[in-house]
C-alpha cells in the first residue's frame, strides 16, 4: 500500500526532495515514438516552461531537474520562511496567476475595500492559499495536469496520461541531497541522450552551464550558496563550479564507453560529505533503485522515521553502507 503524502513530507526534518512522474500511455510523453514515427520533442518546452512559471509563483524553489521521454524529475525545495512573510495580497495574487480563486479575493487582490465580514472570509481563504503554495502535492498537480490536459488536446484523446501520483523522496541531509542531483543532471547521459551534461537539452544542468559560462547563475533555480553546514540553509550549500565538475566527472565514470577518474580538486567535497568514490559512483548512477523513500545519513533518517512515527526504516541498510 502506497504511503500517504502527508506521512512523506516531514519539512521539521528537510525542505528538499526528489520528486518523479511517469507517463502511463505507450506513447511518448517526449522524444519519438518508434511505433508510430510521430515526434514530441516539443513537449520537453511545455514542461520546462511551465516548471519554471510555476516555481516562480509557489513558494517551492526546483533545484535539479531533467525531462526525460516518458518521465520527469525534479528536485525541489519548499521556503516555508517566505510563505511566512508574503503579505496577504501577494499571496492572493500569486495563487490567481494560477488558479482563479474567488470573487472576494480577486476583489481584494485589486485592492477594493471589503467589508468586515467580506474580510474574514478573505483572509481565511488567502490562509488556504499560502498553504497550498508551499505545498508540493499542489505544485506537482498544477504541472501534471497542464501538461496532460495540454497532450490530450494534441493527441486528440482522453484519459489518464500519468502513472498515477507522482513519487516524492526526502533527501534529508547534503549527502543525499548532491548524490540525487547529480543523479538527475545525468540522467539524459546515462540514458543514452546526450554525450555530455552541456548537450542534455531540458536540465537544470545545462541552464546551470549556460549562466556558468556568463559568470552568473540562472534565476529561475536555487542558487548555490558555496558552503557547507550542519544545517541545511536556504540555498545548494555547495559551491557551483565544485558542483559541475563532479556531475562531468561522474558522468565519464558511469559510461561504459569511457574510462575515467575522479579528479585531485574534486576529491575534498566527497571527503567533507565522507562519501568514498566507489560508492559516490553507486548512488548517482542506480539513485532510485537502491533507494525507495527517504534518503540520508542513518541518524538522518532515524529523525524522520521518528517524527514521521514510520516503524520501519526501509532505507536504513544501505544508507548506513553508502552514506554514513
Amino acid at each position: 500500500m502506497a504511503t500517504a503524502r502527508n506521512r512523506q513530507i516531514s519539512l521539521m526534518d528537510t525542505h528538499y526532495y526528489h520528486c518523479i512522474s511517469r507517463c502511463v500511455r505507450r506513447a511518448y510523453l517526449c522524444g519519438v515514438d518508434e511505433y508510430t514515427g510521430q515526434c514530441y520533442e516539443h513537449r520537453r518546452k511545455w514542461v520546462e516552461d511551465k516548471l519554471m512559471s510555476l516555481a516562480s509563483l509557489f513558494f517551492i524553489d526546483v533545484c535539479a531537474y531533467a525531462v526525460m521521454s516518458n518521465h520527469t524529475h525534479i528536485i525541489v525545495y519548499v521556503d516555508s520562511k517566505k510563505a511566512e512573510r508574503v503579505n496577504d495580497r501577494a499571496v492572493a495574487i500569486r495563487w490567481h496567476k494560477v488558479f482563479k480563486g474567488s470573487e472576494l479575493t480577486r476583489r481584494f487582490a485589486k485592492g477594493e475595500k471589503l467589508a468586515s465580514f467580506e474580510m474574514k472570509i478573505v483572509t481565511d481563504s488567502i490562509a488556504q492559499y499560502r498553504s497550498r503554495l508551499m505545498d508540493i502535492s499542489w505544485f506537482m498537480r498544477s504541472l501534471n495536469e497542464y501538461i496532460a490536459r495540454k497532450a490530450n488536446k494534441e493527441d486528440d484523446c482522453k484519459g489518464r496520461f500519468w502513472e498515477g501520483r507522482f513519487k516524492s523522496q526526502a533527501l534529508l541531509d547534503e549527502a543525499a541531497l548532491l548524490a540525487c542531483m547529480a543523479y538527475v543532471d545525468l540522467n539524459p547521459v546515462r540514458a543514452g541522450i546526450a554525450d555530455t551534461p552541456e548537450n542534455s537539452d531540458f536540465t537544470s544542468v545545462k541552464k546551470r552551464i549556460i549562466s556558468a559560462t556568463a559568470g552568473k547563475q540562472p534565476k529561475s533555480l536555487q542558487r548555490f550558496s558555496g558552503m557547507t553546514t550542519q544545517h541545511m540553509v536556504k540555498g545548494l550549500p555547495f559551491e557551483l563550479t565544485s558542483y559541475l565538475s563532479l556531475v562531468d566527472v561522474t558522468g565519464r565514470y558511469i559510461r561504459p564507453d569511457k574510462i575515467g577518474f575522479i579528479a585531485a580538486d574534486l576529491t575534498p567535497l566527497l571527503e567533507r560529505l565522507q562519501i568514498t568514490p566507489e560508492n559516490w559512483l553507486k548512488v548517482t548512477s542506480k539513485f532510485t533503485t537502491i533507494f525507495h523513500g527517504a534518503v540520508g545519513r542513518p541518524e538522518s533518517l532515524n529523525l524522520f522515521c521518528e517524527h514521521q512515527h514510520f516503524k520501519r526504516r526501509t532505507n536504513l541498510t544501505n544508507c548506513e553502507k553508502l552514506l554514513a
